[in-house]
């Protein structure tokens, strides 16, 4: 079972209990990074906000089945007040406990159903060679990612594309898509870029970054660009914890070299992830 399936389990059985992102990830055997990673990868939610989501939907069945306390249904779904409860459920759903508990019905919410998975995972992932690379500097188009907005990466390349003449100093003709400075909710820096020599003479506009010197497992994705997530998630869920080898807290990043064709998506490309045994 991978982590992200224990994860799920967990969650979904120990629903009405207190939990925090550190138990979840004990739990899957793994580390606090590796987690949140790994979750996000095979599900699209990131953990906290997938275990906030349930117990809120299973807050609403509750309260259209006629909860005489509200109270008390937002202490089962760990929430310490009624006005906490209030603005967590109006953000989620937009609406109110109490709108929903006359109404008598959950028709018109959009519940988070109990997630069944092992569908978004790569079966054919190949074993990775390893190599140590030294510290590099990438510059690009930089923006936030969340689960919500990942959609937008494609775009990302597009504008890369379009100014990447405006970016000084390149080394070689390799593209580089960086994820960085993750935090507990999945969100991260992607950087679509290129390597440079120096940031000195670069456009305020660009993102820019130093990959550290490190040691990576390195995959091949082989399939169009559009199927990334599955690869991805088979590294996180499947061979990472099958390996002897731990996350590193570091940027990872894809690789695209010239045999990568940018119009049609295909060529396949390089998916670099930092270990340490």
């Amino acid at each position: 079972m991978n982590p992200a399936q224990r994860a799920l389990w967990y969650i979904e059985s120990h629903l009405a209990e207190p939990m925090t992102l550190d138990e979840i990830a004990a739990i899957g055997g793994v580390s606090r990074f590796h987690m949140v990673r790994a979750f996000a990868a095979a599900t699209g939610y990131p953990v906290m906000r997938y275990v906030r989501a349930r117990r809120l939907s299973e807050a609403a069945r509750s309260l259209a089945k006629g909860a005489p306390d509200i109270l008390s249904v937002a202490l089962e779904a760990d929430y310490g007040s009624h006005e906490a409860f209030t603005r967590a459920f109006r953000d989620q759903f937009g609406t109110t406990p109490e709108a929903v508990r006359a109404a008598t019905c959950t028709h018109q919410l959009k519940l988070q159903e109990p997630i069944l998975m092992d569908s978004t995972i790569s079966d054919d992932l190949k074993a990775p060679r390893f190599e140590t690379a030294k510290a590099f500097l990438v510059a690009g188009i930089a923006e936030r990612i969340s689960c919500d907005n990942g959609a937008i990466i494609p775009g990302m390349w597009a504008r890369l594309h379009q100014e990447v003449a405006d970016i000084p100093g390149r080394n070689g003709n390799v593209a580089y898509g960086v994820c960085c400075n993750g935090d507990d909710s999945s969100n991260f820096d992607y950087i679509a870029g290129i390597e440079v020599g120096d940031f000195s003479d670069l456009a305020r506009r660009f993102g820019r970054i130093r990959i550290p010197e490190q040691r990576y497992a390195v995959f091949t994705h082989t399939d169009h660009v559009a199927s990334i997530r599955r690869t991805v998630s088979a590294i996180w869920n499947r061979w990472l914890p099958a390996s002897s080898y731990k996350a590193a807290d570091a940027p990872n990043f894809e690789r695209y070299d010239e045999k990568f064709d940018p119009v049609s998506g295909n060529g396949g490309f390089e998916i670099w992830v930092p270990v340490k045994e």
